[in-house]
């Protein structure tokens, strides 16, 4: 078995470490170095993942410059992804980033470009396309048995009651709200699913702060360039966490559907109406960070790349800008 891929982690809050110990935990990658502005959060992390103090930095320049990395994971506030992930390609890294890709088009769009000139595998933290129920979706409408006509989505959970007081809720870092949050992974979803470009979308949105940047209610209504509809409702404010993901076509329908962070699994129906057996399976970061490591291995595309995510900080971005102007606002995914 080839060595392990040495791994620098960027960024050691909550989410950061969780992800970081599975890193920590796959046989064919290791954990040599962290870095993190918090002095409390880069203890705590380095006790837990085993890096002694002298490979704890706080800054991430000086975590380049002075280990011999493999790879890197990025789990920093979403603006600081761009700035991380760039330094890492021309480091000759390759880089697990959390989601988003990066807030705002240009940036997402320059992100693109470089990955795709690089020998290095970039890939963002959107576990959906390692699970298969999405894949289900994805694979019969990729296959011609689905032909997408209208998407319906929701996501609720209590989100602004659990990142109170965090990074997530400055929108220097976070870029904006829920919608930005775990609201991308529903955007991302739903456009790798159906495998087509957004073109325009209309929003509507209930903001927590008086600037308008924090959403904490959100309804969509997007276009694509394949004739598909979607209405898609993100709320950060709910007393539970539920998802569901409704695909139809003049072929049925398909439909994900999940409680709490776990279990989600698609439900099959014909046209005819004959319903198949569901397609079930867990959420996990375990599967995201084990495809990383095999698209390194392999020399492959890993599943969720910077050209997929891209999308969805498109169509974030573009409604955020039709909530705050009322008007349906073309969706940028010019490259």
């Amino acid at each position: 078995m080839s060595d392990p891929l040495r791994t620098g982690i960027v960024g050691t809050g909550g989410w950061g470490t969780h992800i970081a110990t599975q890193f920590h935990e796959n046989p064919d990658t290791a954990v040599v170095a962290i870095t993190d502005i918090s002095d409390a959060n880069r203890a705590e992390a380095g006790e837990t993942l085993e890096v002694a103090p002298d490979h704890q930095y706080e800054e991430y320049d000086a975590m380049l410059a002075e280990e011999e990395l493999d790879a890197v994971q990025i789990s920093s506030p979403h603006a600081l992804h761009h700035d991380h992930i760039l330094a890492a390609l021309e480091a000759d890294l390759h880089v697990f980033c959390e989601k988003p890709l990066t807030i705002g088009v240009g940036q997402a769009a320059e992100l693109v470009r470089e990955s795709d000139a690089s020998d290095q595998v970039l890939m963002v933290g959107y576990q959906r396309h390692v699970h298969p129920a999405y894949a289900a979706v994805r694979d019969a409408v990729v296959g011609g048995e689905l032909e997408p006509k209208l998407v319906t989505a929701e996501l609720t959970q209590n989100w602004l009651e659990n990142v109170e007081g965090t990074w997530r809720v400055d929108p220097a870092l976070s870029g904006g709200g829920q919608l930005y949050d775990s609201g991308s992974h529903l955007l991302d979803a739903i456009v790798w699913m159906v495998d087509e470009e957004p073109t325009n979308v209309t929003a509507e949105m209930v903001f927590d702060d008086d600037a308008e940047r924090i959403d904490v209610q959100a309804a969509l209504t997007v276009r694509f360039d394949g004739g598909a509809v979607a209405s898609i409702t993100v709320s950060g404010d709910a007393p539970d966490v539920t998802e569901r993901i409704a695909v139809r076509g003049d072929e049925g329908r398909h439909v994900i559907s999940g409680e709490g962070w776990d279990h989600r699994e698609v439900t099959v129906t014909d046209a005819d109406g004959t319903e198949h057996d569901p397609i079930a399976d867990d959420l996990s970061s375990y599967e995201k960070v084990d495809a990383f490591v095999q698209a390194v291995r392999n020399g492959e595309e890993p599943p969720a790349t910077a050209r997929n995510a891209f999308y969805a900080t498109a169509l974030t971005e573009a409604a955020y800008e039709a909530a705050r102007t009322g008007e349906r606002v073309d969706v940028d995914t010019t490259l």
